[in-house]
């Protein structure tokens, strides 16, 4: 007995009941009809162009879209579409700081010298080592990757050629001593210059001289004059300190004598005046009564004069009646002077 489909409440056919008939026809060589998968096929189409038209920029990223090679448009950090098979995203690192080494090169054993970068004249025609590092990272990201073709090398050539034309301008003592700064902030700014005019979307963040010396032939001969320019400052800012102390002590003292002898004379005029004042008024005081201000000054000069030495006061009542004194104190008889 063959198969019956069942028919759908309402009239309508079952669908499932309409598939097995179209597998009956393809059995029996009959076409199939696809109405309903129609749907399916939309949405797995629609899904997989999601899937590969999808793509997120990293905080750190930028996208840079390109339509059969030619950049269409930049993409900051997030979620985008873009049109599957064809466009493609270049997603560089614009905040990742990247390293060049001049002059040397770090391996696991440590740093090792390039003579052949490292190598380089001075203003005065002398020859020093010098050994620098670059960091950059990515200003604009298209210019960065399609405006240069090695940037890397390309940076590490002018960055060369920048420290050079900077070190052939600067005489050895400043390149050994105190010109690193200055050399290094010139260096930086030459490098940046010409990396914009070359449009190669970097940003120079630091340019660091790790060492610069004299050659090994000669090293020795360049630390004994760097060991005596050394001694010439240190006793040159012993000396200018010595002189810092020792001044401001001698003027001060000077002016504290200076001081002093200002008080000195102002005290002996004030002194003299009052004694000048003292002697007209007891002069004043002298012609109003002669007597009694002689008497007066005679006996103030007495006790002046008699208040040091030993005295004796006799009475005048007695006359002549006195005994013959023994002296018998301080150089009286068993003590004293004989």
């Amino acid at each position: 007995m063959a198969w019956e489909p069942r028919r759908p409440e309402g009239g309508g056919e079952d669908p499932f009941a309409k598939l097995m008939k179209d597998l009956q026809k393809l059995g029996a060589g009959g076409p199939i009809k696809f109405k309903g998968l129609k749907p399916i096929l939309g949405i797995l189409l629609v899904v997989f162009f999601l899937w590969k038209g999808f793509y997120i920029v990293a905080p750190d990223e930028q996208g840079v879209v390109l339509r059969f090679g030619e950049v269409v448009r930049t993409a900051e950090p997030g979620p985008h579409l873009k049109v599957p098979f064809i466009e493609t995203v270049l997603l560089p690192k614009i905040t990742k700081l990247h390293r060049i080494e001049i002059g040397f090169r770090t391996t696991r054993g440590g740093a090792q010298t390039v003579p052949r970068e490292a190598l380089m004249v001075t203003g005065d025609e002398n020859i020093v080592a010098v050994e620098l590092i670059v960091q950059f990272r990515i200003m604009d990201a298209q210019n960065f990757l399609f405006n240069v073709a090695d940037i890397g090398a390309t940076i590490k050539k002018v960055a060369e050629a920048s420290v050079r034309q900077i070190i052939g301008q600067s005489l050895i003592d400043d390149a050994l001593t105190v010109g690193k700064a200055k050399i290094q902030q010139e260096t930086h700014d030459l490098l940046q210059r010409i990396l914009d005019e070359y449009e190669a979307g970097v940003q120079i963040t630091a340019v660091q001289l790790q060492d610069v010396d004299p050659p090994e032939a000669v090293e020795a001969a360049f630390k004994d004059v760097a060991s005596a320019r050394e001694d010439k400052e240190k006793l040159i800012n012993e000396s200018h300190g010595y002189r810092n102390d020792i001044i401001p002590k001698a003027k001060g003292e000077a002016a504290q004598v200076i001081n002093e002898a200002r008080a000195y004379s102002e005290a002996r005029v004030r002194r003299a005046e009052g004694e000048a004042d003292r002697f007209l008024q007891t002069l004043r005081e002298y012609r109003q009564a002669k007597t009694i201000i002689r008497k007066r000054i005679y006996i103030e000069t007495m006790e002046e004069v008699l208040s040091e030495i030993e005295k004796i006061i006799v009475d005048d009542s007695l006359g002549g009646k006195m005994l013959p004194l023994l002296p018998l104190g301080k150089e009286g008889i068993g003590g004293g002077r004989r």
